[in-house]
């Protein structure tokens, strides 16, 4: 027996390409080597075959893992044959191009009429730093379908149970020769549901679900940040039909501050020194997330220093304490015209005992005046 060739081969793609680009590449192969266009083209059948295992494969993060750590011993005996129940995830593949699915080709493996599970919600959470640092517990407001209590979800009145669709009796696919294949397409009569609704329920209108909003609690913990995702399992919308309920996903977005940025479990904050207070030193009050705290600076500071107040910071997510404040100074130099004569008098003073030359030296318009009388 031949060995397998590599799936990222096969597919044409690289060991780092992303779902969507698997999924192009095999939708260009299957299109090209499906059996209908190529009737009695052995080599075609193989080809088209072997870019469906791959796809089998590489479309599922769990397989796809393990085939890239273990190769095509850790996938098992269950893939890499020729199943039909592989193709059930690929409806979407190839309805564009003949009107049907994989999973329609060889009958199906969903049971007709049985309960399908209820959507996954998202709700993206704007906080304040202050409350991604401290965590809290927030009510969200969620709109999402909900089991219609009139009909017990069985979208009939009264809560009968559905009637048997007649045409395709009760299969949901109705079974037509395409090629060499067996093509089963949805029932047009049941819409593939294999169940039909005689006497629909008024308040959800034969749906079995109705739209409704929540009131949820959820509780963020300390430590989050933008991109953190919380999951609250079985708050989503309902199934149909008994089907499981989804779940609720909920994105923080931790808002900018006026005063702190953040880096990870850091806070910076920036400090303006006087050129007295960077020359000599000086103790300030500094805020932080925890209230203010004392920050002594020593006398020769320059503009750009960082001082640090450890575990003045955020708590750290996976619970190993808090991340520090950074402290960066800036030299606060003030405009001429808020400081008062005596004050540009001392500057001055100043400079000419460090011998710098500064604008509007009182040397040098003494000298201008005697030079001009």
């Amino acid at each position: 027996m031949a060995a397998k060739r590599d799936y990222y081969e096969v597919l044409g793609v690289g060991r780092d390409a992303s779902a969507r680009e698997v999924k192009s590449a095999y939708r260009k192969l299957a299109v090209k080597f499906h059996p209908d266009r190529n009737q009695g083209d052995k080599e075609a059948e193989a080809k088209f075959k072997e870019a469906s295992q791959a796809y089998a494969v590489l479309s599922d993060s769990d397989k796809r893992a393990r085939y890239d750590r273990f190769g095509h011993q850790g996938l098992g005996s269950g893939v890499g044959g020729f199943d039909p129940d592989v193709f059930g995830d690929f409806s979407d593949i190839l309805g564009d191009f003949f009107g049907f699915g994989f999973g329609d080709l060889f009958g199906g493996r969903r049971s007709r009429g049985a309960g399908r599970p209820g959507s996954d919600l998202r709700y993206q959470l704007h906080l304040s730093l202050e409350e991604a640092a401290f965590g809290l517990e927030k009510t969200l407001d969620i709109p999402r379908l909900e089991t219609c209590g009139a009909c017990s979800g069985s979208a009939s009145a009264g809560g009968a149970q559905p009637a048997t669709c007649q045409a395709c009796a009760g299969r949901g696919q109705v079974r037509f020769t395409q090629g060499f294949f067996t093509v089963a397409r949805a029932c047009p009569q049941c819409a593939g549901e294999g169940q039909v609704i005689n006497d629909p329920c008024t308040e959800c209108r034969g749906q079995g679900r109705v739209e409704a909003r929540r009131a949820i609690e959820v509780k963020i913990p300390a430590g989050v940040d933008t991109g953190t995702r919380l999951r609250l399992s079985g708050e989503g919308e309902h199934g149909r039909r008994g089907g499981r309920t989804g779940d609720l996903y909920v994105d923080i977005v931790v808002d900018p501050h006026a005063d702190f940025h953040r880096e990870g479990p850091h806070v910076l904050s920036e400090l303006d020194l006087t050129y007295a207070q960077a020359v000599l030193g000086t103790t300030v009050e500094v805020p932080t997330l925890h209230g203010e705290k004392s920050l002594t600076i020593p006398p020769g500071t320059a503009a750009g220093a960082r001082f640090e107040l450890s575990q003045q910071g955020i708590e750290r997510l996976n619970g190993r304490g808090r991340g520090d404040h950074v402290v960066q100074v800036n030299l606060k130099v003030p405009h001429p015209k808020e400081l008062s004569e005596e004050q540009l008098d001392q500057l001055r003073a100043l400079a000419e005992l460090e011998g710098s030359e500064v604008r509007g030296d009182k040397r040098v318009l003494e000298r201008v005046r005697d030079l001009f009388g």
